[in-house]
């Protein structure tokens, strides 16, 4: 196929390109050409932006479009309109467009609402943004459009600091926090089998809509807790930490792949993903993810790593883990 990916530069599109090509295809990317992504050879590259500059793709027809660059639902209206003859439109969404996650095992037959109800709420403005943009995409493509609505995406190359968290923790040893409910659902994605979903849906010539959330990832956070501990320091004390209270009034409420199960976010990682794994979505373990994320965070860039903008900083995991210890006495 010909295979045109809006964006390609950031933390999914290498992976995409670079699996794509090794299957053959033949890819393109639209950039606003300001960062390189380590590309193979062999990559066409247009220069735009999706911002109103789409003249890069005038004239242009592929046989598969892949859009993992947009929320805003006007970008997703023009690139739509530039290549409504191209074959199928693949747009990368994201499970939050179930927010509130009020519904346990949230599945594909849900119909997420698309306008504002909340408008100081800003998990529900990007969620509502996301669905705008899908159904722009399903409108224009009608069975030539594409879905896929990602959890938490995690793995080498990520350009967030929330999964490496664990990958850079762990070394230093001693008590590290772990957080929740010893049945806290946790879900994740690996960017690569991501790609490998979005290229096998593609091929496959399927439409409409997929969630993406690795089956691998239908575990607990003790679970999790345990694997990381194993795999990347199998000397450092986890200690579990399940007061709800306590790890809010510390604003932990998000730590990925974790989510405090409170109010709005009582089933955010509860999304359902079999009828991904029946379209084809495989998943590596989650021992793979740990290892070569954490051979990869020594690659990034020095001054993110004496920086990062971790959930957990020293400060907090060191009042947190007093006032638990306190308590146990």
């Amino acid at each position: 196929m010909r295979v045109l990916i809006l964006g390609g530069t950031g933390f999914i599109g290498p992976h995409v390109v670079r699996y794509a090509m090794s299957r053959g295809h033949q890819i393109t990317i639209f950039t606003r050409g300001r960062h390189d992504g380590e590309l193979p050879d062999g990559v066409t590259r247009l220069t735009g932006d999706r911002n109103g500059q789409l003249g890069a793709l005038s004239g242009g027809r592929w046989d598969a479009v892949i859009d993992d660059s947009a929320t805003n639902p006007d970008w997703v209206k023009q690139s739509a309109a530039a290549l409504k003859d191209s074959g199928r439109y693949l747009f990368t969404s994201s499970t939050g467009v179930y927010y509130p996650y009020l519904t346990p095992k949230l599945d594909e037959s849900i119909d997420p609402h698309a306008t504002m109800i909340d408008p100081k709420d800003q998990d529900e403005a990007y969620g509502v943004q996301k669905r705008q943009c899908e159904l722009e995409v399903l409108r224009v493509f009608g069975n030539r459009g594409l879905v896929v609505r990602p959890t938490y995406i995690v793995g080498p190359g990520d350009t967030t600091d929330r999964f490496p968290y664990w990958v850079a923790r762990l070394p230093l040893g001693g008590d590290v926090l772990a957080l929740g409910h010893r049945d806290d659902p946790v879900e994740w994605i690996d960017v690569r089998d991501l790609a490998v979903f979005y290229v096998t849906l593609l091929e496959n010539q399927q439409s409409g809509v997929f969630n993406g959330v690795s089956p691998a990832a239908m575990t607990s956070s003790r679970h999790f807790y345990e694997s990381v501990q194993k795999t990347l320091n199998p000397k450092a004390t986890m200690v579990y930490v399940d007061d709800d209270a306590l790890l809010e009034r510390n604003g932990l409420v998000e730590v990925v792949p974790w989510v405090l199960r409170t109010g709005n976010n009582r089933y955010a990682t509860s999304v359902s993903t079999s009828k991904s794994v029946a379209a084809g979505l495989k998943a590596r373990p989650l021992v793979e993810t740990l290892r070569d994320t954490a051979a990869w965070w020594p690659t990034v860039a020095e001054a993110r790593r004496l920086k990062p903008k971790f959930a957990i900083t020293p400060d907090i995991e060191r009042k947190v883990l007093a006032a638990w210890n306190s308590r146990r006495r």
